[in-house]
């Protein structure tokens, strides 16, 4: 038996947004003829006249980038731009000296402030890309990522040289295998394997690694206040993000987490350990939310949920990838690694007497009671068993919204809680449900989302970065007091998830 639904917005809406979509893409994609505009960086200061920098792997040949870039810019551009080699020792890159980081292919950036290629926006845009029939577009977005482990590392927050001491959350397997479904091309296939267990290791070994529990946290490297914050995520009154979160502890007790650990109240000063939860916490994707205690700075204790099942996830797609390329033995290893990561989750992340999937404090063995959206991953992932999908579903009254879900419980002034919604966790809920065979609740969330991304883009003429999913509002700074509090217009993985969810919705689906 098969169902098609009934959708709450007329044709000509539909048509509307994705006519708007399409447009969109060209006006995000980055390329050598955009690198002008690529390297230019609001989020950091930067002196009229001064030109914007550029760096180049020190694996690439550096000549032949520069000739290949001469011919794809006007020598007025190429003026306004200086390249250099990227030291063997980031550190040393000062903070007037931070630039983009040279990739050689297309990419689609979000848009508004974040001008720059980010690592988990990449799998949502990618799937509005393949929607859209972005071929090349969307071949070469996962390019981008395979090129940034092979010459960076790791894939990055973004391809700016200030985020190369952090990643984000792990879906390059993902996206290699979203793309492969299209091009069925094996030999590049195969030639990405090398890379998704470099980027799966760079997970799972430590200090990514909790030894004692077998599951991963999120750990930046660098040290210090993240430059893009002290510059531009200020408020009204010119106070840093950093500012505001000292008033923050001045004013208010915080019993999550112990906050000497993060805050010397004598000399009013953030500790070096806040600094790195800090830039932990902008490696979860997840900035800013209360998740983790006040300003997520407690992050670095905790194991995660979303990132577990993400690697649970990555484990079950180099199982996939190996079996396409006949490599039987190897794929019952992935098959059994991702075994013991599912019995791990089901031990520390799964909270019965709640009916939720929650975040595992490492050192007190202790789950955090703080309902967040991210329950839903191990729906998404399919690691759940039908008995704790159905308890999920039982809470989902918890998330659920006007205009979708929640990201969390909690009304906390940060962006990633309550009463704000995000295209990706609306995605990730409904996609989650739809796997368990909760056909109604999932398409119940896609039309509230769609309903109000539809209704904002008529009233304003785009699509954003998150929504207020309480008041079906595209209208949120005056909400938000950490953090940056603007709301981007663009906007990438919106786009991405709205075409995914209509797909969904206009598919007829078995019963």
């Amino acid at each position: 038996m098969t169902t098609q639904t009934t959708l709450p917005f007329s044709t000509e809406q539909i048509n509307a947004v994705q006519a708007h979509i399409k447009k969109t893409w060209k006006t995000l994609m980055r390329s050598h003829e955009h690198l002008l505009q690529s390297a230019k960086d609001t989020k950091l200061e930067h002196k009229p006249g001064n030109p914007w920098l550029v760096y180049i792997s020190p694996r690439e040949d550096c000549p032949n980038v520069q000739s290949i870039l001469e011919r794809s810019l006007s020598p007025d551009e190429m003026q306004q731009i200086e390249i250099r080699t990227l030291p063997t020792e980031v550190e040393a890159i000062q903070d007037h000296e931070h630039g983009l980081l040279y990739l050689p292919g297309s990419y689609v950036v979000p848009g508004g402030r974040f001008n720059e290629m980010y690592g988990w926006d990449s799998y949502f845009i990618l799937l509005g890309l393949l929607r859209d029939e972005e071929w090349d577009l969307a071949q070469s977005q996962v390019d981008q990522l395979l090129y940034q482990v092979q010459h960076y590392g790791t894939i990055l927050n973004s391809n700016r040289t200030y985020m190369l001491s952090r990643s984000q959350p792990p879906v390059l397997s993902m996206m290699v295998l979203a793309l492969f479904q299209h091009t069925k091309d094996e030999a590049w296939l195969c030639s990405a394997v090398p890379l998704l267990e470099q980027f799966y290791y760079y997970w799972v070994v430590p200090p990514h690694l909790n030894a004692a529990t077998g599951l991963s946290r999120y750990y930046a490297f660098g040290e210090g206040p993240a430059p893009e914050v002290l510059f531009s995520e200020r408020d009204e009154e010119g106070r840093s993000h950093y500012d505001r979160v000292k008033e923050y502890y001045k004013t208010f007790e915080v019993e999550d987490y112990n906050v000497n650990l993060y805050y010397k109240r004598d000399k009013d000063q953030l500790t070096s350990l806040f600094y790195k939860g800090d830039r932990t916490m902008r490696e979860s994707g997840f900035d800013i939310t209360n998740r983790f205690g006040p300003f997520s700075i407690d992050i670095l204790h905790y194991a995660p949920v979303c990132l577990n099942s993400l690697l649970y996830q990555t484990e079950q797609d180099l199982m996939q990838i190996n079996e396409i390329l006949g490599n039987a033995q190897l794929a019952k290893q992935w098959r059994d690694r991702a075994d013991i990561r599912r019995d791990r989750i089901d031990q520390c992340l799964w909270d019965e007497e709640k009916g939720l999937y929650l975040d595992y404090h490492l050192q007190s063995g202790d789950r955090r009671p703080y309902e967040f959206a991210t329950t839903f991953y191990p729906l998404w992932m399919g690691l759940a068993s039908q008995s704790q999908a159905q308890r999920v579903v039982e809470n989902l009254s918890l998330f659920e919204a006007p205009g979708g879900i929640f990201t969390s419980t909690r009304v906390t002034g940060n962006q990633w809680d309550a009463p704000f919604g995000w295209a990706p966790l609306t995605l990730i809920a409904v996609q989650g449900l739809h796997r368990y065979g909760y056909h109604t609740e999932g398409d119940r969330i896609a039309h509230k989302f769609l309903a109000m991304v539809f209704k904002e883009f008529e009233r304003h003429g785009n699509l954003v970065e998150k929504y207020d999913v309480e008041r079906c509002s595209a209208k949120v700074s005056d909400e938000i007091c950490f953090g940056y509090s603007s709301n981007e217009v663009g906007f990438g993985w919106t786009n991405g998830v709205v075409l995914e969810l209509l797909a969904a919705l206009t598919h007829p689906k078995k019963m």
